[in-house]
């Protein structure tokens, strides 16, 4: 549970007191648990791997109530537009400078663009199906890497398939997962 000093959050400066509050609180909390977080972008280099062709899901940590995927982009990649599976989904952005658009699809499954926002280091976003699909794109000149933290897990989701103008069911999976290594 993260402690109250005053009227300010505890701040979470390591992923094993990320996860630990993860675990002891509800999903309610999660955005007040992100924003508390200043754990170094050093400390997920021993999760990162990389892709020239597309950016890797890297499994921090999972069980039945949350996943926390890093992201690890190289320049220009981006996501297909696509949902989550009726999971929210909050993404902390670690390390560059990140495109989100959100996209609604009408009665004959054309998506629109509905809205835009940038995203630098240090903020963070939220996502509900409800709320529309979406699409991320790493826009630095460089390698970047953003948390992803899913409640529950995100077993499976729909992607926007731009050729056939539909979505498609897509199986979730993971480039390296590590949750031996996290407590």
């Amino acid at each position: 549970m993260i402690k109250a000093i005053g009227n300010k959050q505890k701040k979470i400066h390591s992923l094993n007191l990320l996860i630990s509050a993860l675990k002891n609180e509800q999903s309610t909390k999660y955005h007040d648990i992100l924003h508390s977080m200043e754990i170094p972008k050093s400390a997920f280099e021993i999760f990162c791997s990389w892709s020239e062709s597309t950016y890797t899901r890297n499994c921090i940590f999972e069980n039945e109530r949350f996943e926390l995927i890093l992201i690890c982009w190289q320049s220009s990649q981006k996501t297909p537009i696509h949902d989550h599976g009726g999971e929210e989904c909050w993404v902390k952005f670690i390390d560059g400078e990140f495109k989100e658009a959100i996209f609604k699809s009408n009665e004959v499954s054309e998506v629109n663009i509905q809205k835009s926002t940038l995203f630098k280091a240090g903020d963070i976003s939220y996502m509900i199906d409800f709320m529309g699909c979406h699409q991320l794109k790493n826009l630095s000149n460089h390698r970047a890497l953003s948390l992803h933290l899913y409640a529950k897990p995100i077993r499976n989701c729909n992607i926007y398939d731009e050729q056939s103008k539909e979505f498609v069911p897509k199986k979730m999976s993971y480039h390296t997962v590590y949750n031996s290594t996290i407590s």
